[in-house]
């Protein structure tokens, strides 16, 4: 199709995309292979949510390339461009937005290359499948175009994207381009990754958050078949050896012959509410309009819901290799931010940031800021005795699901009030809850676990919550997405971190969600209303309007008729205010347990690039939620985590897994959103609300397990 070289308006259209005007070089994002492929660079990774596919598409479709041309580098610190952090569902707005961009700028500078050598009107040619053709048939490739650095300049904006009833690859499934090595079990993790010389190394962690090592006798575990070495610096422990095997031998018996003093004194677990309520905080007004009283007398509601710490349960545990050579370091790693782990193992070890090279090779499974990040520095740290050799370190089960930073335990109160005519007249929020950002890369000492106990130790800091315009944290989505006449919302960020706390999926959201749904629910039953009647008549963004119609339908909602033991619920929430829409009808059966039948979610992203890839995402989030809803929660005693097994950490099964039905509502003309997260509140404020329904009992407390909800009904 013919696309001329467009100059964009004078009404600002020449305004880069955000990532793009950080880094405007065109040749950083995207190159030309000989054989007719595109290299693309990208800032954000591929965590297992289908983005390098989805991003792949978008480059297809801009240079009018075959999807099996356009090639996913992995990202790789001083070649990628650097896009902070993939998290908080953003890649397709930020990435996606920026290649867009460059792709359009790429292509109108080969089609004008063109133009210039064959002496004719740029508007006179076309791209057919990665070749330039000339209305003569004359033909070159982007390849042989973009040679003598044609794409070594910044970007300017002056080229057009095409506008979207132009666009062939985006909006249909493509294969995901990462599932046939892992469907055929051929070598992608970091995991699999092997090198010449291959050492290995464990860390053996305190017997305490803050405990100190007193002592450690290290010639038994040394005199060990295979053992290479065992490293101490300060209260940092841990071995070398030939073989993984060996290694996770090792720590164990160094285990044995290690003492450790002292250590914190966590929290009573079965009374978190009350601790988190109890600490200093840090308090901030996130929301004030309208001068109702939400406490004044009248129907209304007066509640307050929980969550408790939830840990990421990987499949997978996290790892990470390390080599030190004469120039410096280099780490391959699954961490979400590359060049943020850059800036701290260059803190943390004295270095120029330049002298190390990040490199990101895919992990299994990432629900948010992990130990990718911890074991990155486990394996430097290590490596730095390995005298040249790489060292891959692998976390154990009980140290993922023990020291890995942990989603914040939350208390959410809420008071509302509704008014003579049934609607919601005024609302009061007020959220305490540990910070739900611990990432690297962002303050002047490092945050990596490690860190806190070699010598001389970094200082241990507060989790912290990012602005609520770059998201928020705790106060993610606690401002209610409904039409309020009233509304005052407050946040306590406690600042005592007895559990080391960061970012987990949706953040905030996840709870804050949960509390409004269920409370919308409640309100609905004291003004006489249908749920899906009361939510639309405090909705008046159409969008959000439509998503709850159509989860509605999709459930078959009006057809609903009661029965013993099972219950029906309504969720819905615009992820950060911001994101995607989403709404889910919940189906739970009631017996010894509760067990979720049926989900049907509609959900609004904007223009979809991959229906299967947003399908996939919703599906994943929605049962990650069902699983924090009805099992998870961290457990712990005065002195450690006890939940680091999957008997004491429990999360659904495949046998639970819930019949799944999604909608997407394809808004072609919208820009698009994030799908990862989008499902998460939802779901858990239908399930809880579908539970109230079957049993006539409100649970406010999660997970919503057998006991607390006999306990409610005695």
């Amino acid at each position: 199709m013919n696309l001329a070289f467009k100059l964009a308006d004078a009404a600002g259209n020449a305004a880069l995309p955000p990532s793009l005007r950080v880094n405007p070089r065109l040749s950083t994002w995207i190159r030309f292979r000989a054989d007719g492929a595109v290299e693309v660079r990208s800032g954000k990774v591929e965590l297992g949510q289908g983005i390098a596919t989805a991003l792949a598409q978008i480059v297809a479709d801009e240079l009018d390339v075959a999807l099996r041309d356009v090639h996913m580098v992995p990202a790789c610190t001083g070649d990628s461009p650097d896009e902070a952090v993939t998290s908080g569902s953003l890649s397709l707005q930020e990435s996606g937005r920026a290649l867009r961009a460059a792709c359009a700028e790429v292509r109108a500078l080969c089609l004008a290359a063109a133009a210039r050598q064959w002496n004719v009107d740029a508007a006179t040619l076309s791209v057919q499948d990665g070749r330039i053709v000339a209305a003569d048939l004359r033909t070159t490739t982007y390849g042989v175009l973009a040679q003598d650095g044609l794409l070594d300049r910044d970007a300017t904006g002056a080229a057009l994207p095409k506008p979207p009833h132009a666009r062939r690859v985006i909006g249909r499934t493509a294969p995901r381009l990462d599932l046939p090595d892992k469907v055929f079990g051929q070598p992608r993790f970091v995991h699999d990754l092997d090198l010449p010389a291959l050492t290995h190394g464990r860390v053996l962690r305190p017997a305490s958050p803050g405990a100190t090592l007193a002592a450690v006798d290290s010639a038994p575990v040394e005199a060990m078949r295979d053992v290479l070495a065992v490293v101490r610096d300060g209260d940092f422990v841990g071995v070398l050896a030939r073989t993984e095997r060996a290694a996770s031998r090792a720590v164990v018996a160094l285990a044995q012959h290690a003492t450790w003093v002292g250590g914190a004194s966590l929290p009573d677990a079965d009374a978190l509410p009350a601790w988190l309520l109890a600490q200093s905080a840090e308090t901030a007004v996130v929301e004030s309009r309208g001068h109702a009283d939400a406490t004044a007398r009248g129907t209304g509601v007066h509640a307050r819901y929980t969550r408790p710490f939830l840990a990421h349960a990987s499949l997978a545990p996290s790892c990470a290799l390390a080599q030190w050579h004469a120039n410096g370091l280099d780490v391959w790693t699954h961490s979400q931010g590359i060049y943020n782990l850059r800036r701290d193992l260059a803190l943390a070890f004295g270095l120029a940031e330049d002298a190390i090279v990040v490199r990101h090779v895919e992990g299994a499974g990432c629900y948010g800021h992990n130990a990718a990040d911890d074991v990155a520095f486990d394996a430097a740290r290590l490596a730095r005795e390995a005298g040249g050799r790489p060292v891959r370190v692998q976390w154990s089960r009980a140290d993922e699901l023990a020291w890995a930073p942990f989603g914040p335990a939350m208390v959410v109160e809420i008071e509302a009030r509704l008014g003579e005519d049934g609607r919601v007249q005024a609302w009061r929020q007020e959220v305490w809850s540990n910070g739900h950002s611990l990432r690297p890369g962002r303050a002047r000492t490092p945050v990596l676990l490690g860190g806190w106990h070699v010598a001389p130790a970094f200082p241990r800091m507060p989790a912290i919550d990012a602005p609520l315009a770059a998201g928020g944290g705790s106060e993610r989505n606690a401002v209610p997405g409904y039409a309020f006449p009233a509304c005052e919302v407050v946040k306590h960020r406690v600042l005592a971190m007895p559990l080391r706390t960061s970012a987990l999926r949706a953040l905030g959201a996840f709870a804050n969600v949960f509390a409004i749904e269920s409370a919308m629910d409640e309100l609905a039953q004291q003004a006489h209303s249908d749920p899906v009647a009361f939510r639309l008549r405090h909705l008046d963004d159409a969008r959000a309007r439509s998503v709850v119609q159509r989860a509605a339908q999709l459930a078959a909602w009006n057809a609903w008729r009661p029965r013993d033991g099972r219950g029906r619920g309504i969720g819905y929430a615009r992820y950060k205010n911001t994101g995607a829409y989403c709404a889910v009808v919940a189906e739970i059966e009631a017996a010894e347990r509760i067990r979720v039948r049926r989900l049907a979610i509609a959900v609004d992203v904007g223009e979809v690039v991959n229906p299967d890839g947003v399908a996939n995402q919703i599906e994943g989030g929605a049962l990650q939620a069902a699983s924090w809803t009805l099992l998870e929660a961290v457990r712990f005693d005065a002195t450690q985590v006890t939940s680091d097994d999957w008997e004491r950490y429990p999360i659904l099964r495949f046998s639970d897994v819930p019949e799944v039905t999604v909608e997407i509502i394809d808004r072609p003309d919208a820009p698009s959103l994030g799908a990862g997260e989008a499902a998460l509140g939802p779901t858990a404020g239908a399930i809880a609300n579908a539970v109230a329904d079957a049993l006539g009992v409100r649970v406010r407390d999660l997970p919503l397990t057998p006991e607390r909800i006999r306990a409610a009904i005695a």
